[in-house]
């Protein structure tokens, strides 16, 4: 019997799963940040290290070292040549770290991968399948039984990221401040802002957006603003979650049609699926109406499980 590691690194949580040849897991850890674009390479080791050492501290098995025959990566922005190289000096970096009790008895068996390819693993258990994220941002990936795969969206909060938690936060504060000038129709967002952020008025919002130096994911966090009033009725936060799901409905569209075939198990992943407006229904409802034997279903694991098992096929 032999044993795995599985890591889902992103911008704001770290996962690390041991599994053995059985799949099963071992032990689990769950660390900060571990995206390197956004923390630094060196930042990003000591935290994908951290996760490591977490789960392998899980097992009892200390002293004594854990064998580890394959890893497997991950990481958001990982299919880009450049970034690959940056993560291979990192997976270098953890395998000759004094601080991990792990014999390496195959230091080659690295897999390096997009972080929506283990979402889609670990939901579906398998790999051919269709993953749809939309948590901060969004993106759509699937893959068919031929190997053949599709990627829409995934680019970021400026050039993409439709239907995710930054696009529809961004646009209630649009709607709030147009509704402010008289340009847009009456919405409880203004209020509804006011009182999130404790305003005195909804012009205090630059102050916010624009002085504080809030990142993409401060701004992301007042999606659920939106999708409160839209669940209480407001027309205008309604327009905006209605919005949201075609964009993410017609990506998906794009993935299925590109992929040839109508059987696949859909997994919703992501904060926005979470939203108390309807939101995964309204898009099942749109799925199911234009193709009658897709599942929607939701993930049977969690991402680091999907790299285990990649891992694990790779042996």
């Amino acid at each position: 019997m032999y044993n795995v590691l599985g890591i889902d690194g992103g911008g704001t949580k770290t996962v690390c799963l041991l599994m053995n040849s059985q799949k099963q897991i071992l032990g689990r850890g769950e660390v900060g940040a571990s995206n390197y674009q956004s923390i630094g390479a060196n930042a990003a080791l000591i935290s994908i290290e951290s996760a490591i050492k977490a789960a392998i501290e899980q097992t009892g098995k200390i002293p004594g070292k854990i064998e580890v025959k394959a890893i497997c990566l991950g990481l958001a922005g990982a299919g880009r040549s450049k970034d690959i190289e940056v993560i291979q000096a990192i997976v270098r970096g953890l395998q000759q770290s004094p601080n991990l009790p792990i014999e390496w008895i195959s230091p080659n068996n690295i897999i390096i991968c997009h972080d929506a390819l283990t979402a889609l693993v670990g939901g579906i258990a398998n790999d051919v399948g269709i993953v749809v994220a939309a948590g901060t941002g969004t993106i759509v990936f699937g893959r068919n039984e031929q190997g053949q795969t599709k990627r829409v969206g995934g680019w970021g909060y400026i050039l993409g990221d439709e239907g995710g938690a930054y696009y529809i936060a961004v646009a209630g504060m649009k709607a709030a401040m147009r509704a402010y000038d008289g340009r847009e129709l009456s919405t409880s967002l203004v209020e509804d802002f006011k009182n999130k952020l404790g305003l005195e008025s909804i012009e205090e919002l630059i102050e916010v957006v624009y002085r504080r130096g809030w990142g993409v994911r401060e701004i992301a966090s007042l999606a659920p603003v939106v999708d409160n009033a839209a669940v209480n009725g407001d027309e205008v936060a309604k327009r905006i979650i209605d919005e949201g799901v075609r964009e993410l409905v017609k990506a998906t569209k794009v993935v299925v049609t590109e992929l040839v075939g109508d059987d696949f198990e859909i997994v919703t992943v992501g904060s926005v699926w979470k939203g108390k407006s309807n939101i995964r229904e309204k898009f099942i409802a749109s799925i199911n109406a234009e193709f009658g034997n897709l599942r929607v279903i939701l993930p049977r694991y969690e991402p680091a499980y999907g790299a285990c098992l990649l891992a694990l096929k790779q042996l």
